[in-house]
């Protein structure tokens, strides 16, 4: 087991921005080109079970998660099959102006990695997730901004 803080990145939105985008399902999921065949499924009003085919480690693999939305402060998985099983971890949320920081903490494991690999595998796995999501978050922002301007004008 590896416990892991990844503390201080941020997103170039405010927070209210980075919940929509979150909460944008599958064109959230979209950005993420380290998961292929999403399945969601709904279990309440702030849970889903995600389910895809992540490539972690250099392999593809299912993998099925137990997601929990708190807006606006944090996201808490939990891997319930795939490489990760058995791992949880939080993202908090904090805003910062026309910014949002992003704190992540977890203790991950794996039955399938060697023990010395499961670090590694872990900061790929956010590393990808920061990398896919950062660019989208931007743009996403941008196009609300653009909106929101355009219907003022209106």
């Amino acid at each position: 087991m590896v416990y892991l803080k990844d503390e201080g990145s941020t997103f170039d939105a405010p927070i209210d921005v980075v919940w929509e985008y979150i909460f944008g399902g599958e064109g959230h999921d979209r950005a993420h080109k380290t998961t292929r065949n999403p399945k969601f499924e709904k279990v309440s009003e702030i849970t889903i079970i995600y389910a895809s085919e992540r490539l972690l480690r250099g392999q593809w693999a299912p993998d099925r998660m137990r997601i929990s939305m708190f807006p606006p402060i944090s996201v808490v998985t939990e891997w319930l099959d795939g490489v990760l099983a058995g791992s949880k971890m939080t993202y908090v949320y904090t805003p910062q102006g026309e910014k949002t920081r992003i704190d992540v903490y977890g203790e991950f494991t794996s039955k399938s990695l060697p023990a010395d690999q499961v670090e590694a595998a872990a900061r790929e796995f956010l590393e990808h997730e920061f990398r896919d999501d950062a660019p989208a978050v931007r743009a996403f922002a941008e196009k609300r901004r653009l909106a929101a301007g355009a219907s003022r004008s209106a």
